[in-house]
């Protein structure tokens, strides 16, 4: 099973000539299929840290790995591939593309990877039929409501059925009826495809259905669930 790890990983910026330290020394292991919550405040971090994890940023020092590959040796086109091979993503905004249709959407990652064909054709529908969105693949994105297009990013995220799926306060823009609908999907999905999930959030409804809930506090990363 694949593995996603961390060692003695630091983040800091420089603001008007200060060093401010966002994360420091933080190690974190997560193995294909584990539940994984950070939690804190406001700027503690999470969301940084999410994005180190998922090479979308680099760390001051340190090191992150994916089934023991450094992604510090790795060009910006290897870290592509990475990303496109084993990460999905959802975010608090949705991100869809206004222009395209709800199946055109869910079907990007999918002409990324050379890889929409009339076999993926049929896991884009059967997908979209598990999360309750079949009815609406025609549609733009305008036509559909706030969880209707919450549903439609993790749709686009899940269809190549990634190893990891990154979830940066996914239920933060959503009124609580919809988030516990999207709550629920996103670990139906997670089960049903094997994927892990790493989720910032200060959600406690969501956080309480984690199996591993970690906490950044004064910049480093403490376990207070497992």
């Amino acid at each position: 099973m694949s593995k996603l790890e961390c060692k003695d990983l630091s983040k800091s910026f420089s603001i008007s000539g200060d060093t401010i330290e966002v994360i420091n020394n933080i190690n974190l292991s997560i193995t294909e299929g584990d539940k994984v919550a950070i939690t804190g405040k406001s700027g503690a971090g999470k969301s940084t840290l999410l994005q180190i994890l998922a090479s979308l940023d680099s760390p001051t020092s340190g090191r992150v790995y994916l089934d023991k590959t450094d992604f510090a040796s790795l060009s910006n086109d290897g870290l592509s591939q990475i990303r496109l091979h084993n990460f999905g993503f959802v975010y608090q905004f949705h991100h869809l593309l206004d222009d395209l249709s709800v199946e055109e959407n869910i079907s990007i990652p999918l002409s990324l990877k050379n890889e929409l064909n009339s076999e993926s054709k049929i896991l884009v529908n059967k997908i979209m039929k598990e999360l309750d969105i079949y009815e609406r693949k025609n549609h733009l994105p305008w036509k559909l409501s706030g969880g209707e297009k919450q549903r439609v990013a993790i749709a686009r995220a899940i269809v190549t059925k990634p190893k990891f799926l990154f979830l940066d306060e996914p239920t933060g823009n959503l009124d609580r009826k919809n988030a516990s609908i999207i709550q629920s999907l996103i670990f139906e999905m997670s089960d049903k495809y094997g994927i892990a999930l790493i989720s910032a959030t200060h959600d406690n409804d969501f956080i309480s259905s984690f199996e591993n809930i970690y906490e950044i506090s004064g910049t480093k990363l403490n376990k207070i669930y497992e």
